[in-house]
């Protein structure tokens, strides 16, 4: 193998196992958050506990949770478990939008322009759907 080709492989390499830890992560943490709001959950209400019908308080239909990103942070910043919660799946969707573009600076290190181009459309059209989703994420 030439110099140049294990070169090329040892970009190919780091950027694979960057993309992977971002992956790794971004999963963790957003488990690592929902498990906690759902402890605070729980913990500040422990009548959700008592019988099923109390639990349809907490996953029925006219369960209270935070609907906007706006509502999100706010129950963050008092902490709300149900806010936890929601930031956990938040964070969980993001982890493959900050994949995309992770994506984009690997291929500009790689300087595969092509990719550099498509990749940078797809998140775009990403972060376009989200914006005009309507619940705001």
């Amino acid at each position: 193998m030439d110099p140049s080709s294990q070169l090329e492989n040892g970009r190919v390499r780091r950027v694979e196992l960057m993309i992977s830890g971002l992956l790794r992560t971004g999963v963790l943490a957003s488990m690592a958050v929902a498990l906690i709001g759902l402890g605070l959950s729980f913990t500040r209400h422990g009548d959700y506990l008592k019988s099923p019908a109390t639990i349809e308080k907490l996953v029925g239909a006219d369960a209270v949770y935070p609907h906007t990103p706006a509502d999100v942070f706010k129950g963050v910043a008092q902490p709300r478990g149900p806010a936890l919660v929601m930031l956990g799946v938040f964070l969980l969707i993001a982890t493959p939008v900050a994949r995309v573009a992770v994506s984009i600076l690997a291929f500009v290190y790689q300087r595969d322009w092509i990719f550099v181009i498509v990749t940078t459309a797809v998140l775009a059209l990403l972060i376009a759907s989200f914006l005009l989703g309507e619940a705001g994420f």
